[in-house]
């Protein structure tokens, strides 16, 4: 599929393609109104929905930008080429056209979860390996990880930049991605961005988790707060089959998979953790499910990974190992 054909094809479902790609934005007659190609709220940008005029075409009044929908998918999206913003083009056109009553009027937080997905990379040989490596965290290379080479970020004062980002998956019982977890990034060296909230959930992830390992199978599971925490973990004892919840709000609703008969909780030493790790042991309590909660010594994991080092953070942990097939 060329260029030409994509666009349209695109043009065709051209109210749809805006409900996905400007979510924020909304339908008025012939045009769907938004404040700018990535889909903020506004009425700068109008896409011609149907004739007179010809379908998918965009003008943003602000900026002078104009084109048809595979420009505004690339765009909207960040692709860097012609090419990805027609292999995005590509999984779009291949799903099904909802039936009228049902196309999102809203922003659906969970598609766009998944759309962003969609769009990035394995996290090997990143910047965001670089970043957890960076932490000493080498154990790393999951399939719940991936990386955005250029995701944009919107601080609390407007505008809109783009960082590099680390992005996890966030996932049910049944694997299914319900959501993902975004932690943006130095373009200039292996830390966090410099930004306000560096690190941003989309979609469902309360009382979910990112999953690291195949729980196939699996009786037991260590399961802590912050990614950097439980792979710190994990790099101790690469075996281990760990979860991590983002939150010490989302670790306290924490529902223990189906089959489970061990749950070891890696508490964060404050005050928020302390009181997620006690919720979460009463609930294994009501299910019979054997718990026991480990605290660090500095003020996470990930702390006492630097700290310690992996060998002797192994051997505090050996007496607790938690095995990916128990």
């Amino acid at each position: 599929m060329n260029a030409s054909t994509a666009s349209a094809l695109l043009a065709q479902r051209a109210e749809s393609v805006c409900a996905r790609y400007l979510p924020h934005g909304r339908k008025q007659g012939r045009y769907w109104c938004a404040g700018d190609v990535r889909g903020t709220p506004g009425r700068s940008l109008f896409v011609r929905l149907a004739p007179p005029g010809i379908p998918g075409k965009f003008t943003d009044a602000a900026t002078g930008e104009h084109g048809d929908l595979l420009d505004l998918i690339r765009l909207a999206t960040g692709a860097r080429s012609l090419r990805e913003a027609l292999a995005e083009a590509r999984r779009f056109l291949a799903q099904p056209v909802p039936p009228a009553a049902s196309r999102p009027g809203t922003y659906d937080r969970a598609q766009a979860a998944r759309n962003l997905w969609d769009r990035c990379r394995p996290i090997d040989g990143t910047h965001a390996e670089a970043y957890l490596r960076a932490r000493a965290i080498h154990r790393c290379r999951f399939p719940a990880l991936r990386f955005h080479p250029s995701l944009p970020y919107r601080p609390d004062t407007g505008g809109w930049r783009r960082y590099p980002a680390l992005v996890a998956a966030v996932t049910a019982d049944d694997g299914n991605l319900r959501g993902v977890h975004r932690t943006w990034l130095d373009p200039s060296r292996p830390a966090k961005a410099r930004v306000s909230r560096p690190r941003k959930a989309l979609g469902r992830v309360h009382g979910l988790a990112v999953h690291f390992g195949e729980p196939d199978a699996a009786s037991a599971l260590l399961v802590g707060e912050g990614i950097e925490t439980v792979l710190s973990l994990v790099t101790a004892a690469p075996d281990t089959l760990a979860a991590a919840a983002l939150s010490a709000g989302s670790l306290g609703a924490f529902v223990p998979p189906p089959g489970l008969s061990r749950l070891l909780i890696a508490q964060d030493r404050d005050e928020e953790g302390e009181h997620a790790a006690l919720r979460l042991q009463l609930r294994c309590t009501r299910l019979g499910i054997a718990s026991a909660v480990i605290v660090p010594q500095g003020n996470d994991f990930n702390d006492d990974l630097v700290t310690l080092r992996p060998e002797r953070l192994a051997q505090c942990l050996a007496p607790l190992a938690i095995r990916a097939r128990t």
